[in-house]
């Protein structure tokens, strides 16, 4: 298995409560609350991990309340590189309907000062070398600028190790310009960033080409329900996923990355990885949480994904 680094400049705390019907400017009663360390980048490890992955973990880390973030690099056994920063790593309310559907209202972030983003690079420029892929998913925190993000991103791809990226808006922006190894962004976040309207197949097949022109070996574009397309060296694979009970759509897109890793980095054929990932996002919907639990629902909902092969429009 591989050594993974996933790096997540924004973390949070997840707090989802879980309710009938969201009733705006009335008393809601919450069925459930749970309490979850999140981010996109550690959601991204949670699966690598269940899928046996060594992973390393970084980006920026409240000091006022690491407990949870501490209690979960312990259980996964993830190799700890954050910085810490003073105050609190940020609170994201996450309110699930029964109905699947999701209000996220999310915290403002760390104020990351000069000095820490300048010890966060030396740290990662130090313990990325090793490791077979590395991933930077999520937003930037307060006092983060895109020029900070572009020379992250540009020293990571000097070290020429596998670059994942799942971010949006200007970073989404300043993360093409290096031209990492894979982008998984979903329709709205790649038309955002590329200036450009992705409403037809064939539009979205012509920006994937001109990204992949660029040296983007891997385009996946999740869809939500109606699945994801892989624009890659094997052409347009699409899948769309079997029917599952929403519970929650948080954490759907980082676990098809995922498992869009797990399969690239075992050298598994397009279809076997794409069918995976897909299955992967499918049961996180179904789920509170993060990672793979039931390995037999896992194996039944990778059955029943449709998959199909087009190669035309994709160069």
């Amino acid at each position: 298995m591989a050594r993974i680094l996933s790096i997540t400049p924004n973390p949070a705390l997840d707090l989802t409560v879980r309710l009938g019907d969201l009733r705006l400017g009335e008393v809601n009663r919450g069925e459930s609350l749970s309490v979850h360390a999140a981010g996109k980048g550690l959601n991204v490890a949670q699966v690598l991990a269940d899928l046996g992955h060594r992973c390393t973990v970084s980006g920026f880390l409240g000091q006022s309340n690491p407990n949870d973030f501490d209690a979960l690099f312990a259980r996964r056994g993830f190799a700890d590189e954050f910085v810490r920063v003073p105050g609190e790593t940020r609170s994201n309310v996450k309110l699930a309907e029964t109905g699947g559907r999701v209000t996220d209202i999310n915290g403002p972030g760390l104020m990351a000062s000069e000095q820490a983003q300048a010890m966060l690079l030396a740290r990662l420029a130090r313990v990325a070398p090793g490791h077979d892929a590395v991933v930077v998913a999520g937003s930037l925190p307060r006092g983060v600028g895109v020029e900070w993000f572009s020379e992250l991103l540009g020293m990571l791809r000097q070290l020429d190790i596998p670059l994942a990226i799942d971010t949006s808006g200007t970073a989404l922006r300043a993360g093409l310009e290096v031209s990492p190894w894979l982008i998984k962004p979903n329709e709205d976040e790649l038309a955002d960033a590329s200036g450009t309207t992705l409403d037809s197949p064939g539009a979205l097949a012509a920006e994937a080409g001109r990204l992949r022109a660029t040296g983007i070996e891997h385009v996946v574009v999740s869809q939500g329900a109606e699945g994801v397309s892989w624009f890659g060296p094997e052409g347009l694979l699409q899948a769309t996923p079997p029917r599952v009970e929403v519970v929650s759509t948080v954490g759907a897109g980082d676990s098809l990355l995922a498992g869009m890793l797990h399969g690239l980095l075992e050298g598994w054929s397009g279809e076997r990885t794409l069918r995976l990932a897909t299955a992967v996002a499918a049961q996180a919907v179904g789920q509170i949480g993060f990672g793979i639990g039931d390995r037999q629902q896992l194996a039944r909902l990778e059955a029943e994904v449709s998959l199909q092969t087009l190669t035309r429009g994709v160069e």
